[in-house]
């Protein structure tokens, strides 16, 4: 199984999950471009990237294996799905879809103005209110984050804002497929796992009850009973 972090985290950000799956699965964690211990961008980084690098790891694991993303990850997980990059089975955990294309240059212009003045709290909360779409009063938790993983965020913000919020494209994935979500997640994240749905109809759909985008680490235990589940079945 490889995993695949999201935004502001890094090789570290499914250690709550490994140990719940590794009597069952060999597992793969990597740090995605931009983010240490691997290498900086040079360029403004697309999804493109994102899988040739998901490419490089499958390849190392043996070719094929089962492809769990969260967050930004999953979005990663499905255009690698897409790019038939060897996958066995796709787990995608809330990618936030709703927030892609042209609208986010805003947005990018400013997160990379104010990682360029050193104000990461500034840059972490302009990537939360106006990308994650995190609600207001969750916004004051927001902290700032390691510089080398503030780096990491702007080059995922450069590749959300050269895709696309086209959901249809996702009918082309051919793999079995889970589509896992937090009941407690704000809006439009439900609306999009929705929309998601319909768009892949044979897709598996799970709610993980009293959870939220942080399902990772505030339940670790019931998110890799859900993914053991259904990817035993796809063994």
């Amino acid at each position: 199984m490889v995993l695949i972090h999201g935004s502001a985290g890094g090789l570290d950000s499914w250690d709550p999950v490994v140990p719940r799956l590794s009597d069952r699965f060999e597992l793969w964690t990597y740090a995605r471009r931009g983010y240490a211990p691997s290498d900086g961008c040079t360029r403004p980084k697309t999804f493109a990237d994102d899988v040739a690098d998901v490419r490089a790891v499958l390849t190392a694991a043996g070719g094929r294996a089962h492809v769990v993303g969260a967050s930004y990850g999953a979005t990663v997980a499905l255009h690698a799905a897409l790019a038939a990059a060897g996958l066995r089975s796709l787990v995608v955990f809330e990618p936030p879809l709703f927030s892609a294309g042209p609208s986010l240059a805003d947005a990018l212009n400013r997160y990379r103005a104010l990682l360029e003045a050193g104000d990461l709290l500034g840059a972490a909360r302009v990537l939360a209110a106006e990308v994650a779409r995190v609600p207001a009063p969750v916004l004051p938790a927001i902290t700032a984050p390691p510089e080398s993983e503030a780096a990491g965020c702007l080059h995922d913000l450069e590749a959300m804002t050269a895709d696309t919020p086209d959901l249809g494209r996702w009918a082309g994935i051919g793999v079995p497929t889970l589509l896992l979500r937090g009941s407690e997640t704000w809006t439009p994240m439900p609306e999009t796992m929705g929309a998601l749905a319909a768009a892949m109809p044979s897709a598996v759909r799970t709610v993980l009850p009293g959870q939220s985008h942080f399902a990772t680490h505030a339940a670790p235990d019931l998110f890799a009973e859900a993914l053991g589940g259904f990817l035993l079945e796809h063994s």
